[in-house]
Parts: C-alpha cells; structure tokens; sequence
C-alpha cells in the first residue's frame, strides 16, 4: 500500500516538473519547500541542533534559520532535478556542469592510477556521480536501498545510467575491491555517522564523530589515489563539481595509525567545503549521534 502511495505522489511530482514552465515550477518547488519546512517540526530540530552543535555562536540565530530553510530548498530543487536527469544524454547532461581541478582525475587516470573519489551528502550529490560517469568513464559506487522496492527501482535506474554501478552498502567492500582491480574508478559518501564497529573516531567541526574508513582502508591496500570530490551550485541550473588535491594514504608498519591519518584528512576536506558553503550540507542527518547522543533528545 506504502509503495502505491510513494509512486503515485512521485508520478504527480515527476509530471509537474516535465509538464510545468520553468517559472511557474520554481514557485512551486518554493511553496512545496516553505510548507515542508513548516510542517516537519522533527528534521527542522535535528538540523537547529547540528548548526548549534557545529557553529556554537559563531553564527548568528538569523544565519541559522536561514540554512534551515535552504536545506528544504534543496532537498525539493534536487528532486526535481533528478527527474530532469532520468533518461538524459550525457550531452543534455553535461551542459549542466562545469568542472573545476579537473586535470587531477584526468592525470590520475592518464597514468593508470587506481581512484577512489570521495564526497558528501552535498550539493546535488546524486547529479555528482552521474556528471563524472558521463565524462570520465566507467564508475562503481555505493549507495542504501530505498525502503520502497518501487521507489528503489527508480533511483536504481536513475543511478546506473551511463555505465556506473551501484553496490549495496551490506557487504560492498569486495565489490569495491574487484573494481578497483579492473580499473575502475570508485566512489564513496563519506559524511555520515556509523556504528561502533563500522567506523573510526576523528575530529570533525571539533568534536569526536565516527567516519567510515572503507576509503582509507582500499587506498591503503591498493597504493589508490582518494580525490575529494564536491558539487554545488548558485541557481540550481548550473552545477561546478571541483577535485580537490588527493590523499595519500601512507603505508608504515602502523596500519592503523596510516588509516587513521587517512581518513582525518578526508574528514578535514569535507569540512573545509561545509564551511565554505554550510547550506549546501545535509543537515538533516544525525550525524554526531555515536558519541554525543544526548543532543539529539
């Protein structure tokens, strides 16, 4: 019942967007944003409370309030973008973007250096993978299956356009492993929280949070190349995704001190880019929850 709800509300949302005059859709996406924003007392709190934790005073209420409101923006201008991008051709898509830094991935794969591009749940993330498949070739990432089976489909098929792979977050590591092997490039969202055993404790905004290190650990093992990676945008029309220098990850008889300096930097970097542009980030998630609970209640 769930799922015909789902994709009979999609199917309004995804006719409005391909039927709807650019003007009259932004107005709409603005009002659908404003009113969620409204209504979804749950996430606006979560959000308050990760700016507060984050900023403390070093940005004002009205600062605040303000990202608040554009991380609905986003989320609603995101979706419609993403059905703009179902069935798109690379040519049609690319228009869309400009690419900054972009001799640091064509180099590394010039010299057939092994790439794990690295990101956040920032920008128009799922437009990210998308622009670099249709550019630079084949790419393997990971992503969560969707509650829905119905709704999961279309962002599966949305995701896998031009030649990317999407591996489930259950058990993707030897996928990655494989195609990392055969020379593919591979990427990772590497902003959320973890559980205790899944991830390793760094400094993130100053304060203590669990980060993946599934990027350090390949990388490490592989001799591969991480690049940050990042998407953003003024107008949501255009899109600038700029390389960031790589990470290195050394390789000394202390495995877990190199991996633990790997994965600092990749959290060092994303919280550069966050800084710069905090409305951009997804403040929705709970994203210090494994050590500091208690701000969440």
């Amino acid at each position: 019942m769930k799922d015909k709800i789902y994709l009979g509300l999609f199917n309004i949302f995804q006719w409005t967007v391909r039927h709807t005059p650019k003007k009259v859709l932004n107005a709409i996406l603005n009002s659908l944003s404003w009113l969620i924003y409204i209504l979804d007392k749950k996430h606006r709190k979560i959000i308050k409370t990760n700016l507060d934790f984050a900023f403390g005073d070093k940005l004002s209420k009205k600062e605040k309030d303000k990202i608040i409101k554009k991380c609905y923006k986003n989320m609603l201008y995101n979706l419609a973008d993403f059905v703009k991008n179902q069935g798109i051709s690379k040519e049609e898509l690319l228009k869309k973007i400009e690419f900054k830094n972009e001799k640091i991935l064509k180099d590394a794969l010039k010299n057939g250096e092994k790439v794990i591009l690295i990101t956040a749940h920032y920008g128009n993330w799922e437009l990210l993978p998308l622009s670099i498949a249709a550019f630079f070739g084949p790419l393997t990432a990971v992503g969560r299956a969707l509650d829905s089976k119905t709704m999961n489909d279309i962002l599966k098929r949305n995701r896998e356009q031009y030649d990317i792979r999407i591996l489930d977050k259950k058990g993707a590591m030897k996928g990655l492993i494989n195609d990392l092997k055969k020379g593919r490039m591979v990427g990772l969202l590497v902003d959320q929280n973890t559980a205790e055993s899944e991830g390793i404790l760094i400094d993130f905004f100053g304060k203590r949070a669990r980060h993946t290190p599934s990027a350090a650990l390949l990388a490490r093992r592989f001799n591969a190349k991480i690049i940050p990676t990042f998407i953003s945008t003024n107008d949501y029309e255009k899109y600038t995704i700029t390389f960031y220098e790589p990470i290195i990850c050394k390789k000394t008889q202390n495995s877990e001190e190199d991996i633990r300096k790997c994965t600092q930097a990749q959290a060092d970097i994303t919280e550069k880019v966050i800084r710069q542009k905090p409305d951009e980030w997804f403040w929705f998630h709970k994203r210090w929850k494994n050590q500091y609970e208690e701000i969440y209640k």
